[in-house]
């Protein structure tokens, strides 16, 4: 039986190469968003390849076998679409949004860029230049830059805790030879995913899929990564001309195939989550010791950590800290009312289900998922897993991370 009128069909095909294809009928927009993922990102990567991935991601957009740079750029533009590109830790990710009309100008345009680079020597250095500036831009930025130094704390000695951009030295020694090495390494059909959103219908993109990945024949490789080393809590402080101190406070935590990864997406919401979290409510709000206040949860494939970030002038990032370490204990040692995990509850249902009204939001979704779990989960089993953490569980998962010989600190404050 057909699914009513604008309600969701997700569909799911394998190619004989490999190639996964996810697709999300929307029937009741008049758009698509199209991602060609690649199971590969700086985790990958050998020391000497520090930002490989990432700066593969800005070399195809320099030409392919098909298109030179400037068409590339014009291609979803001239039909009031738009291209562009992301790189994390575990996968880099090509995506187009455009009209449904323009579905198969999408698809052509995202999986050319994956398949058929051609690295222009000419545009190499250019783009080497760029990749530098990129580096000092976040550099400059202390509360982009201290997440860098907090991830080296996370993985030491691990690529996953080395910058996704790289170093000035890595991005410098980047060849042709070796850009095309690893394509041919990790760029492979079972290391890819084609997912779709909008008005679409599934059997048309797997068509259109086949089609254009007709010559897409490499060899299979597997997915070897090295697990993330010991953890040592410790503490860091850098000096630099600020006017600002910056702080976070963390630790190691649990991966996204951990069965408790629902209990810490709440956990951080009654945290950090929102101008109603407990941060806010009692570093910011009571007093007045910072504008930012938050708390994140990074959760991995196979680890993940989960901190706190607070900028606050010099003289206090010492009682900021043990303000922070106040709240980490609270919620180990006591279990949150009822109400305040209804509330949670609600706050993180309501942020994801708005979200899917985003077809870019729900084509990611459909990525995501693939690439961690290998399928799909329906709203359905995700509201049931929120629904069925109780306050116990998130004092018993709170009191797992939070122990205080587990936190690590890392400051950028002003120097004197």
């Amino acid at each position: 039986m057909s699914p009513p009128l604008g309600f969701p069909s997700f569909s799911r095909t394998e190619l004989p190469n490999g190639v996964r294809i996810l697709s999300e009928q929307i029937p009741s927009v008049r758009s698509v968003a199209v991602g060609a993922w690649v199971q590969a990102g700086s985790r990958d990567e050998t020391l000497a390849e520090g930002g490989i991935s990432h700066f593969i991601e800005h070399m195809v957009f320099k030409g392919t076998s098909k298109r030179r740079g400037y068409q590339i750029n014009q291609r979803m533009e001239s039909v009031g679409g738009y291209l562009n590109a992301f790189t994390t830790k575990e996968h880099t990710c090509f995506y187009a949004r455009s009209l449904d009309e323009h579905l198969d100008r999408a698809l052509d345009t995202v999986l050319d860029l994956v398949t058929h680079p051609t690295l222009p020597e000419k545009e190499l250095e250019k783009e080497k230049d760029v990749v530098i500036e990129e580096i000092k831009m976040y550099e400059d930025n202390p509360e982009d830059h201290i997440f860098d130094h907090y991830e080296s704390l996370m993985y030491p000695d691990h690529a996953l805790g080395r910058p996704i951009l790289g170093s000035r030295e890595s991005v410098r020694s980047f060849t042709k030879s070796g850009l095309q090495g690893f394509l041919g390494q990790h760029y492979v059909p079972n290391r890819l995913v084609v997912s779709v959103a909008g008005n679409v219908k599934h059997e048309a993109v797997v068509r259109k899929v086949e089609n254009l990945l007709s010559d897409f024949e490499r060899q299979p490789v597997g997915l070897h990564r090295i697990a993330a080393n010991g953890y040592e809590p410790s503490d860091l402080s850098i000096p630099r001309s600020l006017q600002q101190a910056h702080l976070i406070v963390g630790t190691r935590g649990f991966g996204s195939l951990d069965p408790r990864r629902t209990q810490v997406s709440l956990l951080n919401t009654i945290l950090g989550g929102g101008m109603s979290s407990r941060l806010n409510q009692n570093i910011r709000e009571k007093y007045g010791f910072c504008y930012s206040v938050y708390s994140f949860a990074n959760m991995l494939a196979d680890s993940g950590d989960m901190g706190i970030y607070i900028g606050t002038e010099t003289g206090r990032v010492d009682r900021a800290r043990k303000l922070v370490i106040r709240e980490l204990d609270k919620l180990a040692t006591t279990a949150v009312s009822e109400r305040t995990l209804a509330r949670a509850k609600q706050q993180l249902k309501g942020s994801m289900m708005l979200g899917l009204e985003s077809m870019s939001n729900r084509m990611m979704r459909l990525g995501r998922v693939e690439l961690t779990f290998g399928r799909y989960f329906t709203l359905d089993e995700v509201i049931a897993e929120i629904d069925a953490v109780t306050t116990e569980d998130v004092r018993n998962v709170a009191a797992a991370l939070f122990p205080s010989e587990r936190l690590s600190s890392i400051a950028i404050v002003p120097a004197n």
